[in-house]
C-alpha cells in the first residue's frame, strides 16, 4: 500500500521552545492512525505542519505524494482537515458555509449541492442546517467542522479531536462514520479518549515532549502494560480483604489493586504475572470461597496504563 501521509523528521521550534522534535510517521490508505499524547505534547503542531498551516523548522511532510511545502495546493486538494477548535464563520449557517467551502474548493457546480447534502446527512446536521453557527452548541459546531472536512470526499483526513464536545450518541455516530469511510482513505485522528483508539484505530502513535515514544497496533501497545490480561472484580467492600488475600495467593497473580467505588462497592484489579491468562482461576477461586461478585470481566485500561507509564514522569506517578 502507498504511504498517503508522510512525516519525515519534522521539527518545529517556537523561539527557544522545541514543540516537535524529529517526528516521523507514515499512514497508508485504509489505515486509521490514533495520534495520542498529553496536552502540550506536540500533536496539534505536528498536524498543522502535515496540513501546511505551519512551516516546519526542518524536516518534510507529504500528502498523497505531494510535498506540503513545494506543492501545497496539490496536497490540500486531496486533504480534509478538522483543526483544533473548528474555526467557523459565526454569522453563516451550516448550509451557506458548506456551499462557500465547496466553491472555494472548486467542487464542480453540478456536484456542489449533492456534496453539501451528503456531508450534512453524514454528520446529522439536518436539524440546524439553517440556523446561524454562533447559536449552535459546541457539539454541533464540531460537526459542522467535520462536514467541511468531508465535503470534497478527500483521500486523506486529518482530524484534531473530532469528537470533542459531542455527547455519547454523537460520538458513536462519528466513530461509525469513520469506520465506514476508512477503507478508501488515510486518516489521522488526534484524541484524548483511549477507548476511541480501541474502537476505530488500526494503529496508534504516542507522542510526549515533541517526540514519538510508541508506535503500533492498539492491541500490541496494550500488551506492553502490566495490566494486559488483568481482571476487574467488583464486589461489596465487606468482602474486599478476604477476596484480595485469596487472589494474591494464586500462582499466576502478581498483585491485586484496590479502588473504592460509590455505593459501598470496591473494584479489585487482579494483575497477572507475565501477562498470563487468569480469568478462569479468578472465577473459580471466588466461587469456591463463596464470594459473590457484582461483576468479573477483563480489565479494559491496559492502553491507558501504558499511556500513563510513558507520558507521566516517575515523581508525578508516585504523587498520584
Amino acid at each position: 500500500m502507498t504511504d498517503m501521509i508522510v512525516a519525515d523528521q519534522l521539527v518545529k521550534d517556537f523561539g527557544e521552545k522545541r514543540a516537535v522534535d524529529q517526528v516521523s510517521l507514515t499512514v497508508k490508505r485504509g489505515e486509521v492512525l490514533g495520534f495520542l499524547g498529553p496536552n502540550g505534547a506536540g500533536k496539534s503542531t505536528t498536524m498543522k505542519m502535515l496540513t501546511g498551516f505551519l512551516k516546519p523548522t526542518s524536516g518534510q511532510a507529504s500528502i498523497a505524494g505531494h510535498d506540503v511545502s513545494t506543492a501545497s495546493m496539490a496536497a490540500r486538494k486531496v486533504l480534509g482537515y478538522l483543526p483544533e477548535g473548528a474555526p467557523l464563520y459565526p454569522d453563516m449557517t451550516p448550509w451557506s458555509l458548506l456551499h462557500f467551502c465547496a466553491e472555494v474548493r472548486n467542487v464542480p457546480s453540478e456536484l456542489r449541492r449533492r456534496r453539501v447534502i451528503e456531508s450534512i446527512e453524514r454528520t446529522n446536521l439536518q436539524s440546524v442546517v439553517m440556523q446561524s453557527i454562533d447559536t449552535l452548541s459546541k457539539g454541533f459546531k464540531r460537526r459542522v467542522g467535520l462536514a467541511q472536512a468531508l465535503l470534497h470526499d478527500p483521500e486523506v483526513l486529518i482530524l484534531d479531536e473530532p469528537t470533542d464536545g459531542l455527547d455519547p450518541n454523537q460520538k458513536h455516530e462519528v466513530r461509525e462514520l469513520i469506520r465506514e469511510i476508512a477503507p478508501d482513505k488515510a486518516i489521522i485522528i488526534s484524541t484524548h479518549i483511549l477507548e476511541e483508539v480501541d474502537a476505530i484505530c488500526s494503529r496508534a502513535v504516542i507522542i510526549a515532549d515533541g517526540r514519538v515514544i510508541a508506535d503500533g497496533a492498539p492491541s500490541q501497545l496494550a500488551e506492553q502494560s502490566p495490566l494486559f490480561n488483568a481482571i476487574s472484580v467488583v464486589l461489596s467492600t465487606d468482602k474486599v480483604q478476604q477476596a484480595r488475600s485469596i487472589l494474591e495467593a494464586l500462582d499466576d497473580v502478581q498483585e491485586v489493586r484496590v479502588q473504592s467505588l460509590a455505593g459501598g462497592l470496591a473494584k479489585l484489579t487482579v494483575v497477572p504475572a507475565a501477562s498470563r491468562l487468569i480469568l478462569n482461576p479468578v472465577i473459580s477461586t471466588l466461587g469456591e470461597a463463596k464470594l459473590e461478585a457484582i461483576s468479573i470481566r477483563p480489565e479494559a485500561s491496559a492502553l491507558e496504563d501504558l499511556f500513563r507509564q510513558l507520558t507521566v514522569s516517575p515523581d508525578k506517578q508516585e504523587a498520584a
